[in-house]
């Protein structure tokens, strides 16, 4: 819910094997850095002298390490094989390596001879570039969390239907945070809906930039995104010069290091209203995340469903008439 940890097996290699749904180079590591919201599946091979091994959990990057453990027992195992857990690493520089050593599997998980890599991303002119700099602050004497300066705050009116009915412009700006993050950073923070006017079929770059000393970790709702880069720093245009542009894996969240920045690179070409939030609990409940709506202009059964027709309706478009159904 709040913390990244280290997932590691006393005396056993961990093969590397998948990351949220995509297949990876199957590299082995002697432990896992896991940041929030984020899915590894890993091999482990049963060949050490019949003993008890423990699997040890523990948090990273806190003030105070917390840690938990389980035993692995081998049958006619006669007791523990040590007693002293293996140590966790230490930085945030040896989990940034870590991040750059996963790769997609190029060769897996497709019919021949399309593999899964035969998507190639890197080739893709970019058509949008948006800055999201994560940030704490008040609002009313409250605390808030923001990004570029706007804490987002869900309307009476959900937001889908205002787009479905045609009234959106009564219940929400688009893109109040913009595509770069003021010039000024300031703890005054404004609070609205964030909704981002994205256009279908679209590539877009997403970067995010943490000045904060916690790392941070996203998820963005009904697309994957290829993780491309973790740098410690600000972003600036010629960072591209270092992105991953043929095996970044395919994947639905991304962690940024304290005082780093991370890039992701997507196609907008699901139709909808999406979610981009903060997997900190808090930090999602108290604003940070904002919404991407991505609408197919041929208003098209073949890009989204129509609403159904039970849907339960509320704010300003209760009692209105059914808008125009999309056409096939």
């Amino acid at each position: 819910m709040k913390n990244s940890i280290n997932v590691r097996i006393q005396g056993h290699p961990l093969k590397l094997v998948e990351i949220e749904g995509s297949h990876t180079v199957q590299n082995v590591y002697d432990s896992l850095d896991v940041h929030l919201g984020q899915c590894y599946s890993f091999l482990v091979t049963a060949n050490q002298k019949p003993k008890d091994y423990y699997f040890v959990v523990s948090t990273r990057f806190t003030k105070n390490v917390l840690s938990t453990t389980a035993t692995i027992r081998y049958e006619g195992g006669n007791g523990p094989a040590s007693s002293a857990l293996p140590e966790a690493p230490v930085g945030w520089a040896w989990s940034l390596n870590q991040f750059r050593s996963f790769r997609w599997n190029l060769t897996a998980s497709a019919a021949r001879p399309n593999p899964q890599g035969s998507y190639h991303y890197g080739r893709i002119n970019i058509t949008r570039t948006i800055k999201l700099v994560n940030s704490i602050g008040t609002a009313d004497g409250k605390l808030r969390y923001a990004v570029n300066g706007v804490s987002h705050k869900d309307p009476e009116t959900p937001l889908k239907l205002a787009e479905f009915f045609g009234v959106a412009e009564k219940v929400f700006i688009y893109d109040t945070t913009g595509d770069e993050p003021p010039a000024k950073t300031s703890d005054k923070i404004t609070v609205a809906p964030i909704v981002l006017n994205a256009t279908f079929r679209n590539f877009v770059e997403i970067i995010f930039e943490n000045h904060e000393k916690s790392v941070q970790s996203w998820h963005l709702a009904g697309y994957s995104f290829f993780a491309v880069a973790i740098e410690p720093g600000r972003w600036t245009p010629d960072k591209r010069k270092n992105y991953n542009l043929l095996d970044a894996i395919s994947r639905n969240t991304i962690h940024v290091y304290q005082k780093s920045w991370a890039a992701i690179m997507t196609t907008l070409d699901n139709a909808g209203m999406w979610s981009l939030r903060s997997l900190t609990l808090e930090r999602q409940y108290l604003g940070q995340q904002l919404y991407i709506s991505v609408l197919s202009p041929e208003h098209s059964l073949r890009d989204e469903y129509d609403l159904p027709d039970n849907t339960p309706l509320c704010g300003i478009v209760k009692g209105l008439p059914m808008p125009k159904p999309y056409t096939t």
